[in-house]
């Protein structure tokens, strides 16, 4: 339904047209094309003006006429008006008449706006734009450093295949553990008797002076061969005494004579009881004496650690109490070596530490690391207590720089939120 004119000044009717320009063009062409070329002569002329909200009549106007109408509306315009962004109308290709609107009539300012889905949209992706610059400044990723960079010119330190040596130790680690059950098959000892001969054990290996690394081998030995063959209660100490002799020949330049042995188990074995169980182990073994243990994992993950000497005998003071304990079987060399790091960073700062490199190193997530370092941290808390205190009693010395008496880190035991 068409509307009147009288509120449109700026409207020009059919018959107005006709008046107003005769005498000048004549009569108007009845063909259609060409009033849609010369709307569109109106629209290249008048660059960025606002569109025309019409179509033209069925009779349309010649292209010399709308070329001089075009110009002549271009030099009223006011150049702010020009430079307004505009929203194109779409030209209804219908045969339709309808009324043509002058350009000065044509309101361009605050009068047209946006469609609101528009504004909805621009608005959202602002506010996207906002949380991601917020979220680029807030969080900074960790890097993860490079700690063989400073090794490259040391051959000793294998750089080029270090990482594929620690992987094929991840994989092979399994095969040098044994189940954590497997004392339910010994019909006359017990788990008890095991941290009994382990703590003693350690004592032996501090009192010759032996590598770190013997004292791993010599339990992995032990707890391997129980797994395999039924030992009765008086030979235990005798296996143990074995396994130690065993892992000497393996790691050691200078090895302890088979007399020192025998006599540091108060003369309880004569040497050939020793060289008998000597065979029987190798052989029960199948003479595999070369597993990863948990200290080729430590000191792998010590150096992602970027530690230093005190943190160094704290973690080891923390997982030398683990090897006493039979119920922590269940973890894997490379788990126990990982979670000892991080109770010895969490117990020397006060507060959780895991860096992206030791993550990226080790291969386990604080969250993995958990439930292990929970027993441990219960372990250090009762180090100086009960009768197996030999390892407490080893780190309460100087040489190892008293780490037994850091005070253990009880908030980890505090369960998550």
């Amino acid at each position: 339904m068409a509307g009147s004119d009288e509120n449109n000044p700026g409207v020009i009717g059919p018959g107005n047209i006709q008046e107003g320009l005769r005498g000048r063009v004549g009569k108007f062409p009845v063909a259609t094309g060409t009033n849609r070329r010369a709307l569109s002569n109106i629209n290249r002329n008048i660059i960025g003006g606002p569109p025309y909200p019409c179509a033209v009549n069925k009779r349309g106007l010649s292209e010399k006429y709308a070329a001089q109408l075009a110009n002549k509306q271009q030099q009223q315009l006011e150049p702010e008006e020009i430079k307004k962004p505009v929203r194109p109308v779409p030209i209804s290709s219908e045969p339709e008449d309808c009324n043509i609107i002058d350009v000065e009539g044509y309101k361009t300012s605050d009068d047209f706006s946006a469609p609101t889905f528009v504004q909805h949209t621009e608005a959202m992706l602002e506010e996207i734009d906002r949380m991601d610059e917020v979220e680029m400044e807030d969080v900074e990723e960790e890097p993860v450093l490079d700690i063989d960079g400073c090794d490259k010119r040391d051959p000793l330190a294998v750089v080029e295949y270090i990482d594929d040596l620690y992987n094929f130790y991840k994989k092979a680690e399994r095969s040098g553990c044994v189940p954590p059950n497997y004392m339910a098959q010994q019909f006359d000892i017990n788990d008890r008797m095991r941290g009994i001969l382990i703590d003693w054990l350690i004592e032996v290996h501090y009192k010759f002076e032996l590598m770190e690394e013997t004292l791993y081998l010599t339990v992995n030995l032990i707890d391997r061969f129980l797994a395999v063959h039924p030992v009765v209660r008086k030979k235990l100490q005798l296996v143990g005494v074995t396994a130690m002799l065993l892992a000497c020949k393996y790691e050691e330049v200078s090895v302890p004579v088979v007399e020192d042995l025998i006599l540091i188990s108060d003369k309880a074995y004569s040497r050939n009881e020793v060289l008998d169980m000597e065979k029987n182990m190798v052989n029960a073994l199948q003479f595999n004496l070369s597993v990863p243990t948990p200290y080729v994992f430590m000191r792998r993950f010590l150096k992602a650690s970027q530690c230093d000497r005190k943190l160094e005998l704290l973690a080891f003071f923390i997982i030398e109490l683990c090897l006493v304990e039979y119920n922590m079987l269940k973890f894997p060399p490379s788990l126990l070596a990982a979670a000892a790091i991080y109770t010895a960073q969490c117990t020397l700062s006060g507060t959780k530490q895991w860096s992206k490199t030791n993550e990226w190193c080790t291969g386990y997530s604080e969250q993995q690391l958990t439930e292990c370092s929970r027993l441990m941290v219960n372990f250090h808390r009762i180090a100086g207590t009960g009768k197996l205190t030999g390892v407490h009693r080893k780190y309460c010395t100087s040489k190892f720089g008293y780490a037994a008496k850091n005070e253990p880190a009880d908030f980890l035991l505090d369960p998550p939120f």
